[in-house]
């Protein structure tokens, strides 16, 4: 098996160590796991790619890359620059520091990249690691994805149905926030949305005086509707929610026939 993982978190983040572990176990003696992550953190792009300028990359070992850019950039470096077109079995996106359940889903850099990769028509998995006060603190908060993401990886390959729409499946994995022997399991759950929460941003002055805007994020400790990710997770379950890239609100479609 030949694997491509990128990341949101930078080419030395911990969540990349704990993935491409899990994607040498995945890969086998045999296989190929190769990396391409960006050269610096970036959470919260989403699908972002470097549209108008261009994308430097550095090969900072054996299979092992860097770019300057989101991890849309680079899948996209990775299947058409540093493979050259060769086939690629999985694309990986993680393991992100911190979840990527219910509404932090639409910002996300690690769904970024598995998005792309599903829209360069490979299976792609994203990974991220819910954090609470049951795993913040311990010698590996990453131990849930650690223990159970290549377990969990090779049950969506198992399972995975025949798709033939045009915009292909990717899957969003979220660990919850508790030690790798306390996880009670898998969930199949749809996205949520965590009630009254929104992003918003903080205004700070710098010492020069400029004023400058910081995101604010949401409280992770608030659950979504029952059965959906954030739910199950805060409920020490395993999410995995099937994805497309299709943003089509296919429910308002008829509604909307009186407008033509």
């Amino acid at each position: 098996m030949r694997i491509l993982v990128t990341n949101d978190d930078g080419i030395n983040a911990p969540g990349l160590q704990i993935l491409e572990a899990i994607a040498a176990e995945l890969a086998g003696a045999e296989g190929e796991v190769w990396v391409v992550a960006p050269a610096f953190e970036q959470s919260g792009v989403a699908h972002k790619i470097s549209y108008t300028h261009p994308t430097m990359i550095s090969e900072m070992g054996e299979r092992r890359y860097a770019a300057e850019g989101s991890p849309a950039d680079c899948v996209m470096a990775g299947l058409h620059d540093v493979l050259n077109g060769q086939e690629i079995d999985l694309v990986l996106s993680g393991v992100n520091r911190g979840n990527n359940s219910a509404e932090n889903a639409l910002y996300s850099g690690t769904l970024g990249g598995a998005m792309e990769g599903a829209l360069q028509g490979c299976r792609a998995i994203a990974l991220s690691q819910y954090l609470g006060p049951d795993n913040f603190n311990l010698d590996n908060p990453f131990e849930a994805a650690a223990v159970h993401g290549a377990e969990v990886i090779r049950k969506i390959i198992a399972a995975e149905p025949p798709n033939d729409d045009p915009y292909g499946l990717f899957y969003n994995v979220n660990f919850p926030p508790c030690p790798a022997d306390e996880v009670a399991g898998v969930r199949v759950a749809p996205q949520g949305i965590r009630p009254y929460t929104r992003f918003s941003v903080e205004a700070h002055l710098s010492p020069s005086g400029r004023r400058f805007l910081w995101a604010r994020g949401t409280d992770q400790r608030q659950g979504s509707a029952a059965g959906t990710d954030a739910a199950v997770n805060l409920e020490n379950y395993i999410s995995v929610t099937p994805m497309r890239a299709d943003l089509t609100a296919h429910d308002m479609l008829e509604p909307l026939k009186a407008i033509e």
